[in-house]
């Protein structure tokens, strides 16, 4: 019955998002005249589930590359065509126009508002620390680990993580950087690292990987938003209008909450817009 009511609502997303095709003159038109030339939309993505991943078929997929290309498709543009990429090797690469969009799966903040355009947020965590199961070393949030000089946790390079980290007083020799969250999950398995600190909802299935999840219960309430140049400004506003679209007939809602089986949905809907999140960000 649920996958009936997702494909009803993902059908009707579409009529509705192909109705307001004629909005798209309105964008950038130089972005999505090279985005269709080319048959995709090129798009950097890290091994990042469930928010966006690439299939051994070489397809993208994840909550984020779903709600993209939905909103892509409202506005006449191709969906995304993959590239496997690093977190902290994104925004350079859309800047030098490597990417044409990353829905991969970064973090809004302030500063990195400064160099690129991102869209209104998508999804709504804290920052989770994943450790053995039991939790041996009682590990409660960033300012306990800064306080701990004999406990060592991992961070993905180039994250959101990284940064909090070190501004919360974690000190160099106690913090691992890897790639990605599986290489992060690998150091708490090897006994490397005492946790490794990701979004809360960035480890699906926590307990058949062998961790277990603790949420900093005093970290920020933060949210994922898609990125683009920021001379595709005008693109990035269509997109927005796109995800109006998706939040008000429910089908963000029925992705995020029932396909994806993330849980705080009225985080979400309490922070809809860009300018919530960090200030200069528009």
């Amino acid at each position: 019955m649920q996958a009936k009511k997702l494909g009803f609502l993902l059908s009707t997303t579409t009529a509705i998002a192909l109705a307001g095709f004629s909005t798209a003159s309105h964008a950038d038109k130089d972005l999505l005249a090279s985005m269709k030339s080319k048959g995709g939309a090129t798009a950097a993505i890290a091994s990042a589930p469930p928010w966006a991943f690439v299939t051994p078929n070489g397809e993208a997929s994840g909550y984020l590359v779903e709600v993209t290309n939905l909103a892509l498709q409202g506005m006449g543009a191709p969906k995304l065509a993959p590239v496997l990429t690093t977190f902290d090797a994104m925004i350079p690469g859309l800047q030098s126009g490597r990417f044409d969009v990353l829905p991969g799966g970064l973090l809004i903040t302030e500063q990195r508002c400064k160099a690129v355009a991102f869209s209104d947020p998508v999804t709504a965590q804290q920052d989770a620390l994943y450790v053995l199961p039991g939790n041996p070393k009682h590990l409660r949030g960033y300012g306990q680990v800064a306080n701990a000089s004999e406990v060592k946790v991992s961070v993905v390079t180039g994250s959101l993580q990284e940064i909090y980290a070190v501004k919360s007083g974690v000190k160099a020799d106690n913090l691992i950087k890897v790639p990605d969250i599986q290489a992060g999950i690998a150091t708490v398995l090897g006994r490397r690292a005492d946790a490794f600190i990701v979004g809360q909802f960035s480890v699906p299935d926590p307990k058949q990987k062998g961790v277990e999840v603790v949420v900093d219960q005093d970290a920020p309430v933060q949210s994922i938003g898609i990125l683009f140049r920021k001379e595709d400004i005008k693109f990035r506003d269509q997109f927005n209008k796109q995800l109006e679209v998706l939040r008000s007939n429910g089908t963000m809602k029925q992705l995020y909450t029932e396909k994806y089986k993330v849980s705080n949905w009225d985080t979400l809907a309490k922070t809809m817009k860009l300018s919530q999140l960090a200030t200069g960000c528009n």
